[in-house]
């Protein structure tokens, strides 16, 4: 059972709507590397996970990554609230958003492409599926990397940061349950 404080991990406080970010952001949500997938993958993991330190290392990082779904999402919103149609039009790539989910929040690449779980990597192999876990920590990590290349507002810098940091942390998580996962095959 989980316990749900209605708190984020992380300050969201955007002050000035940016349809141009909210864009390219969205790609956390649910984008192929995003923290929907990343949720579900490790959520789904844990139940064929055979060692309950593992099984219990799947479960927290994925619901934290839900927190992390729920930060993004929050910017997202934030980002697009009150938007002119003149912001809207200056902005193809939200624009093209905005025609079918306004300024809802919708799982989808910065692309466009929505959402789908053919990315979710859960095999029931426990050294597949951590190496696949490090590899998905690693293309977050990059992601994030990406958007801070693109954005300059430090009211969406700094939660950025915290969230590539936290993909770091889960990155370290699982290359430390990696050689554990390998003794109890010897």
């Amino acid at each position: 059972m989980f316990s749900y404080i209605k708190k984020l991990q992380y300050p969201i406080n955007i002050k000035h709507p940016d349809p141009k970010a909210a864009a390219i952001i969205i790609s956390q949500y649910g984008g192929p590397h995003g923290e929907l997938g990343a949720s579900l993958r490790y959520l789904s993991q844990r139940y064929s996970m055979p060692y309950p330190e593992l099984k219990a290392l799947l479960t927290d990082i994925g619901v934290e990554e839900l927190g992390h779904l729920e930060m993004i999402g929050t910017m997202v919103h934030q980002l697009t609230r009150n938007l002119s149609e003149d912001e809207i039009e200056k902005n193809p790539n939200f624009m093209a958003y905005f025609v079918d989910h306004t300024a809802g929040v919708y799982p989808t690449a910065a692309s466009g492409t929505p959402w789908d779980a053919s990315g979710i990597a859960v095999t029931g192999d426990t050294i597949g599926d951590l190496n696949e876990n490090l590899a998905a920590e690693q293309k977050a990590r990059v992601t994030y990397d990406n958007i801070l290349r693109l954005v300059d507002d430090p009211d969406i810098i700094e939660p950025i940061k915290f969230l590539r940091e936290r993909e770091i942390v889960h990155y370290q998580r699982f290359g430390d349950a990696l050689p554990q996962s390998c003794k109890i095959f010897a």
